[in-house]
């Protein structure tokens, strides 16, 4: 997998945004993807050096339209903390 297929994209939110602060920075990936494949990835495509990968998967909802009903599909979000003496990446900033 490529890097830029595994970081699918940010996830802006107001929790999120407040851990630009502690340089813990939220990202959409694939199901498939470790710890190691996103740490790769991150630091291939932003050139920051990461400390730490959590990773969580979040279940979809399920959901009504009247009498039927589905599910949401299931994603997972990485939380990615640098190092201290690594640059910030600059996509959050401008966000701030």
């Amino acid at each position: 997998m490529l890097a830029q297929d595994i970081i699918r994209k940010p996830i802006i939110t107001e929790r999120s945004m407040a851990l630009t602060a502690e340089k813990k920075y939220t990202f959409a990936v694939p199901n498939s993807a470790t710890k190691i494949d996103i740490k790769k990835a991150v630091e291939q495509i932003f050139d920051v050096e990461v400390e730490k990968v959590t990773t969580i998967r979040v279940m979809g909802k399920v959901k009504r339209m009247g009498a039927n009903s589905g599910r949401r599909a299931s994603w997972k979000k990485a939380i990615v903390k640098l190092t201290q003496d690594s640059k910030t990446i600059e996509f959050f900033e401008s966000m701030i």
